[in-house]
């Protein structure tokens, strides 16, 4: 099984984290949650894996020089111009299948994951579905108590898709199932797609897949599901990652005395200073929180420091390199730094 992760967005959401890092290298529990994707995928058989990539592709190129990690064999294909969606998928799949060399080629069926969502979906079981249903494209569903910032699609009980509804009004959407991002795709599908130019999936591949009756299916999953791409969901699937209420910590970390640390996860070299608190929150490397400081809720980037005293609270992120002065208290902020530009 083959695989493409859409994985070249700028991750404006999250800055100023991702001036520095693009999205899907940011650590989820100190590790990149790119790499947890790709665990994933291999404990579904998927063997090899196209990575979409186009802001800071050098920050891909450097992890993932050896183009094997977790028996996955990597392909990067590295987009020159946004090509949204769709027209990613298309490329990707031209660049890293080697049996797709033309307009008449198969390269079969495949997956395509979005770079920006932690799940446990059952990976086997959609394909199976799609399989069964005898299906030119599965889209893979999850719910979620508020649709109206999704895409919304309703299907009828045996899981053939009837409309695409993106972002509802609040309390008019047909359902409550939305697009989750991982869909099976036929070699047909590859086709319909233009190229060199931009194109959405959503908003244009699907749609006309519906309007010539194609075989388009949709299965719904009860699983963990998670958009990271925002600072509230980073930080929640950090704190998912941790075991009843209990704090991940390298080796390498220093926690002064009197200090404590509580459902938090510090990366390496994080330095917390004598009677600082931190809580719910992710210190990535090399942060320091000084003596007496408290971070609730919130994201420090590398390298960045809390000023002794300070207060930092209610999904807060401080850039990397980034420094909150003595005794200061923020809430909900965004800290950047000099050295953190986009590109």
């Amino acid at each position: 099984m083959r695989a493409v992760i859409l994985a070249g967005g700028e991750g404006t959401r999250l800055r100023p984290l991702t001036y520095t890092v693009p999205k899907p290298l940011l650590p989820i529990g100190n590790r990149p949650f790119l790499e947890h994707q790709l665990t994933w995928l291999a404990g579904h058989g998927v063997t090899e894996v196209v990575l979409s990539i186009g802001y800071r592709p050098d920050a891909f190129t450097g992890r993932f020089a050896g183009g094997v990690v977790d028996g996955l064999t990597l392909t990067l294909a590295v987009e020159s111009e946004p090509l949204g969606t769709a027209g990613a998928i298309r490329y990707a799949a031209e660049t890293g299948f080697a049996d797709l060399s033309g307009d008449t080629s198969e390269p079969g069926r495949f997956l395509v994951c979005n770079g920006d969502v932690l799940t446990d979906l059952d990976v086997t079981a959609l394909v199976r579905f799609h399989d069964e249903s005898g299906a030119e494209a599965t889209i893979s569903l999850t719910r979620v108590e508020d649709p109206s910032a999704f895409g919304v699609v309703p299907t009828t009980p045996d899981g053939r898709v009837l409309g695409f509804v993106e972002k509802p009004p609040p309390g008019q959407a047909p359902t409550d199932w939305i697009n989750a991002g991982t869909y099976v795709l036929e070699a047909s599908v590859l086709r319909s797609i233009p190229a060199g130019r931009a194109v959405s999936i959503e908003r244009e591949t699907f749609p006309s897949l519906l309007a010539r009756q194609a075989r388009l299916f949709a299965l719904a999953s009860g699983g963990y599901w998670l958009d990271i791409g925002t600072p509230a969901n980073y930080l929640q699937a950090n704190i998912d990652r941790l075991a009843g209420g209990e704090s991940l910590c390298p080796p390498d970390v220093t926690v002064a005395a009197g200090a404590v640390v509580e459902s938090s996860v510090l990366g390496p070299g994080v330095v917390v200073g004598e009677g600082a608190r931190v809580v719910r929150s992710v210190l990535l490397e090399g942060a320091r929180v000084e003596a007496g400081a408290r971070v609730v809720d919130s994201v420090v980037g590398a390298a960045a420091v809390v000023g002794p005293g300070a207060v930092v609270e209610d999904v807060s992120v401080i850039g990397p390199g980034a420094s909150v002065p003595a005794g200061a208290r923020l809430a909900g902020a965004r800290v950047g730094s000099p050295m953190a530009t986009p590109r």
